[in-house]
């Protein structure tokens, strides 16, 4: 076993050797402290398990096609994320629409009532939206009405109450005049994307973050953005470039075995054939992971950790021979079909098109043979998309994350940890740590930032160049 001690380089958190830190893992969160450290001039190795960056954000091959283990949108009001984007120098790879604007098909909805949409204006908060809810074919006059109160009662929640977190949102709802309807209709329409859970397996304070971030914040908080190219191309190849630009050593393939640390304050951390010592150590791998590597003392109650749930995404590609979706995106209803996306181009598919469903909270699914959801995917889609009768499929194939992210249960707020260890110099980050946000890829971004932010304040580095994100995140 080799000893690495980083023991080289200009700058010095002591005299004769350099400020060093370990980052462990290399999803966004990892990705984002290891880049906010070195630009502070911190020497870094960030160590990833996998043959590629991006966590459960990434891109695979598959008879030519470059494919996303599932689709991943951000919204205006996701600043940490964008300013990820601009520091890998991929912000125009994944643009913002102008003006929100979701196409909602009713597959049970009589012809000429099917579609619907949910946009803004450019009017103040909250008659931004009262345009897109009045004209809202999916709900009644009445239900309308109740949503609009409920939206007002929503808006004056203290996202600062921890009561919230204890609640169910679904209650919550309920107990707010909110019909079935209205609730599967918007609610969830909107929810289940963002928490992965439906209301009434979410937390009031979860939820109301949602909703009030990034529906009734700013009129533009809520335009949707996503990658036009595979999610690799931003997650792994322009990450890496950036973390090489930044001088950090970036190790994949390589599993850490332990972290320990030293009687002088410094820490070691242990991988196949080496054992990397460094000032500070970023641990940014999933909760259950990070449990198994914390060292003793360094939570208060490390079993927490293990009793944060996780919830399952499903995501069904279809390829068919033709074009049957003429809009890059739409959401279903009346249909097990939640989001459909055209993937088409940033596959690299030349002919026919490519069509990925996204698939949250979803528990009943997650496990069932392909044939099954073949079954049971292709007649909702062509009842949603009736060009798709006359079309062949080409390939049908699902991808499955069984952990995609955190439970958003009642409850969970007290459970996740905040960056700070007990330990000095040792610090989590990951989208399951106490952001406020559900575990969505700002709650990743800002995990990675509050952790680089805490170490180089410990290590009394500079951390301007982190201001301005904060500012934009607060």
């Amino acid at each position: 076993m080799n000893d690495t001690t980083q023991d080289e380089g200009p700058d010095t958190g002591s005299p004769g050797r350099p400020t060093t830190a370990v980052v462990v893992g290399g999803g966004l969160a990892g990705t984002t402290a290891a880049l906010a450290l070195a630009d502070a001039g911190v020497r870094v190795t960030l160590l990833e398990g996998r043959p590629r960056l991006g966590g459960l954000a990434f891109s695979f091959q598959r008879d030519g096609l470059t494919v996303d283990n599932g689709q991943h949108v951000y919204l205006r009001c996701c600043t940490a994320y964008r300013w990820f984007l601009d520091r890998v120098e991929g912000a125009a790879l994944a643009p913002l629409q102008d003006r929100l604007d979701v196409p909602v098909l009713d597959a049970e909805a009589p012809a000429g009532r099917r579609l619907g949409r949910i946009g803004r204006t450019a009017l103040p908060v909250p008659l931004h939206l009262a345009r897109s809810l009045a004209t809202y074919p999916h709900l009644s006059l009445a239900e309308r009405a109740r949503v609009g109160r409920a939206a007002l009662a929503l808006k004056g929640l203290d996202l600062a109450d921890p009561a919230l977190d204890a609640q169910s949102f679904g209650g919550w709802l309920t107990a707010h005049g909110q019909s079935d309807r209205a609730i599967e209709a918007l609610w969830d329409l909107v929810g289940v994307a963002t928490l992965n859970a439906v209301a009434g397996d979410a937390s009031l304070g979860l939820a109301a973050m949602v909703f009030k971030t990034g529906l009734l914040s700013d009129p533009g908080a809520a335009d949707i953005g996503w990658a036009r190219v595979p999610l690799g191309e931003l997650h792994d190849r322009l990450a890496r470039k950036a973390l090489d630009s930044a001088g950090v050593r970036t190790e994949v393939r390589t599993r850490v075995t332990s972290i320990s640390p030293h009687e002088n304050g410094r820490w070691s951390v242990s991988v196949p054939g080496e054992r990397l010592d460094a000032d500070t150590v970023v641990l940014a791998v999933p909760q259950r992971e990070a449990h198994d590597l914390l060292p003793e003392g360094a939570l208060d109650a490390p079993e927490r950790l293990l009793e944060i749930g996780t919830a399952p995404i499903l995501n069904i590609h279809v390829v068919y021979d033709r074009t049957v979706l003429s809009r890059p995106f739409f959401a279903a209803l009346g249909s097990p079909v939640q989001w459909v996306f055209d993937r088409t181009e940033a596959s690299g598919l030349t002919e026919g098109q490519y069509l990925a469903l996204s698939q949250s909270a979803a528990q009943d699914d997650i496990d069932a043979p392909v044939a099954a959801l073949r079954e049971k995917y292709l007649p909702e889609l062509e009842r949603l998309l009736p060009h798709t009768g006359d079309a062949a499929v080409r390939d049908f194939f699902v991808t499955r994350e069984r952990t995609a992210t955190f439970a958003p249960t009642p409850g969970v707020g007290r459970l996740r940890p905040g960056a700070r260890t007990k330990a000095p110099g040792l610090y989590l980050a990951g989208a399951w740590t106490a952001t406020g946000w559900p575990a969505t890829m700002e709650s990743a971004v800002r995990s990675g930032v509050s952790a680089a932010d805490a170490a180089l304040d410990a290590l009394g580095r500079p951390r301007d160049h982190l201001f301005e994100v904060f500012e934009e995140a607060a």
